[in-house]
């Protein structure tokens, strides 16, 4: 079996046995027209079938080729899925807000999307899917509580590079798979230019940092850009927060997230 083909199987039974640690059925993903959400709705429809809803959250800021490659997708592998505009509730709080600059906007955005996929998700009684890779987690590069936000990641591990070379191996459409990387949060919105390079630079630097445990020093020895690598390491530990559950302050003896961490799959 190849490696991606590996990965797919992995990644399904992980998806499949922690759902139904939590009793539930059924899954949730927001459904976005790009490569990651693309890539952990292929995979769940495999295990969980039309228990798996895909939804739709266009907004003013959405362009119409994300539709229509979201809904391509949905047509091809035949996934459940329905529309739901954010674009009222964004609107209105801008109207309150004009002074709303890009980055604001785009939160917004991103935690409006959230909060009605959580709540599609009580009505379906279902959990909700990330959709978040690890170069996004590492540097930070996502909304806390918006797309950060889900239930379960099958992604999370998987470095923006890795998404692409499985979403070549689950047969993800063309048009999701070769577009520049959006998250259609304001007109003419791109990761890469956020950034300033390519996830394929990006990550090439990150594997050396977190994988092979490098030092600055020896990153930039292999011909890594000092400036890029300062950034990668700024963006890491400035975002750590991101990355965790709000840090309870002690003062017990078993505390939340310190020294109270068993699985929810041991009884207590």
């Amino acid at each position: 079996m190849k490696k991606y083909e590996q990965i797919a199987d992995y990644l399904q039974r992980f998806l499949e046995n922690e759902v139904k640690k939590t009793g539930l059925k059924r899954v949730v993903v927001g459904l976005s027209g790009g490569i990651d959400s693309a890539v952990v709705a292929v995979l769940a429809h495999k295990r969980f079938g039309d228990d798996l809803l895909c939804v739709m959250m266009p907004s003013h800021y959405s362009s119409q080729s994300s539709f229509d490659d979201a809904l391509e997708l949905c047509e091809k592998f035949g996934l459940r899925y329905e529309s739901i505009s954010v674009e009222p509730m964004i609107k209105a709080y801008e109207a309150m807000h004009p002074d709303m600059n890009n980055l604001r906007k785009g939160n917004f955005s991103a935690r409006m999307r959230m909060a009605t996929l959580f709540d599609i998700s009580a009505r379906e009684g279902a959990l909700v899917l990330g959709t978040s890779n690890k170069s996004e987690l590492m540097l930070g590069y996502g909304t806390l509580y918006g797309d950060l936000a889900s239930a379960l990641n099958p992604i999370g591990d998987l470095y923006k590079s890795e998404v692409f070379e499985l979403a070549r191996s689950l047969g993800v459409t063309e048009r999701i798979i070769n577009k520049a990387p959006s998250a259609d949060l304001w007109e003419g919105q791109s990761d890469e230019a956020d950034l300033g390079y390519t996830y394929a630079q990006l990550d090439e630097a990150l594997r050396l940092y977190v994988e092979e445990r490098l030092s600055v020093e020896q990153i930039i020895e292999r011909g890594v850009e000092k400036r890029l690598i300062d950034m990668i390491v700024s963006r890491i530990y400035k975002n750590q927060f991101k990355r965790k559950m709000p840090v309870i302050a002690k003062l017990t003896s078993r505390t939340i997230n310190h020294d109270f961490n068993y699985p929810r799959d041991i009884t207590l």
